[in-house]
């Protein structure tokens, strides 16, 4: 039986009592990049102690999301540095997180228009990771996406001169291969690229299985090479359904339970939520029925992520990547970002959305 969260009282602004759900693990977030663009608002909510989520499926549905008991933060981002100012609040406030930080190579292609530049986000990288340390910072290259001119060696070679320099700022590096048939949206984006992508060719966008067998090989070559100046270095592909491990390349779970457990054994709600008890060996204990029980169902069918609660909106990152399925259009970008409001509840104020 899947996990549920608890329900809450919520006290809003306004004064009014809301139902509420209180996750023990936020999602900040697959939606949206808030350490980049709505860190401030972040904290702000967080002290107040709930965020309203709106669903992008019924925009008319809300949720209310209390932070009482949560206690883990995954942040996912292409740019930390506007919420280093507040990480020591975060550490005060006795909260568990980690980042996944996407670092991709696109610049020649310009898939990525409002990212910083490469070296400003590997310099930013490294300071994250001196910050809270290697094992909390995951480098995504992620998606991997083919174009004209720039196949699967080309790609390879990229991946290679970025590891070779953020190999001792991280123990991990989660790829995905792009996953373009299944979202309208991105199909449409990327033929907007009309240097590289047409209705005629976007198929080339692709992966094939032959294609990832091929980068497997290639990282699996990386992850030897990069273990032995880090050998708590791994290399896993996120959500994918081909299994590489013939090449060393393990499953990944953005929001990783095992991870979790490694980094904060002493939260006793969060390892209770986990099902983690110590064996007798120093092991872990937990049954197979205890972590399916984990699995968060509102992901693909190949996603290990476990349960949590996410709390961004699509439409609301600057970063405005051609390939990302949370952006429509930029011009919904652009109207949304011009109607939020700062102390909202929402990234989608209320009868904004």
């Amino acid at each position: 039986m899947a996990l549920a969260w608890e329900k809450i009282a919520v006290e809003t602004e306004d004064g009014s009592v809301r139902e509420g759900i209180a996750p023990l693990i936020l999602s900040a977030s697959r939606a949206t990049d808030i350490p980049a663009f709505h860190a401030a608002w972040f904290m702000r909510r967080l002290e107040r102690g709930y965020f309203r989520w709106v669903n992008p499926f019924n925009p008319m549905a809300s949720q209310y999301v209390s932070t009482a008991k949560t206690r883990a933060v995954v942040f996912w981002t292409k740019n930390p540095e506007p919420m280093f100012p507040y990480l020591h609040r975060l550490d005060e406030r006795g909260l568990g997180y980690y980042y996944q930080f996407t670092l991709n190579d696109y610049e020649r292609e310009g898939f990525e228009p409002g990212v910083p530049p490469l070296e400003k986000r590997i310099e930013t990288f490294a300071e994250l990771s001196r910050r809270i340390g290697k094992e909390r910072v995951i480098w995504r290259f992620d998606p991997l996406l083919p174009a004209p001119g720039l196949g699967v060696p080309e790609l390879m070679e990229r991946v290679f001169r970025l590891g070779e320099r953020l190999v001792l700022h991280t123990d991990r590096l989660s790829v995905g291969f792009a996953d373009v048939a299944v979202y309208p949206s991105v199909r449409r984006n990327l033929i907007r690229c009309r240097s590289f992508f047409t209705p005629q060719n976007i198929g080339r966008a692709e992966f094939t299985d032959d294609m990832k067998r091929v980068a497997a090989e290639a990282l699996g070559n990386m992850q030897e090479r990069w273990r032995r100046l880090n050998p708590d270095f791994r290399i896993v592909a996120c959500a994918e359904p081909l299994s590489l491990e013939e090449f060393g390349i393990g499953r990944g779970k953005c929001i990783d339970d095992d991870l979790l457990i490694r980094l904060f054994p002493q939260d006793k709600a969060l390892m209770d939520f986990l099902g983690y008890r110590s064996a007798p060996d120093g092991g872990d204990a937990r049954t197979p029925a205890e972590r399916k029980r984990l699995k968060d169902p509102g992901q693909r069918k190949a996603c290990g992520c476990v349960r949590s609660k996410d709390i961004g909106s699509y439409a609301t990152c600057s970063h405005l990547c051609v390939y990302c399925y949370a952006n429509a259009s930029p011009e919904k970008v652009v109207k949304n970002l011009k109607r939020l409001r700062p102390e909202s509840d929402s990234l989608l104020p209320a009868g904004d959305e």
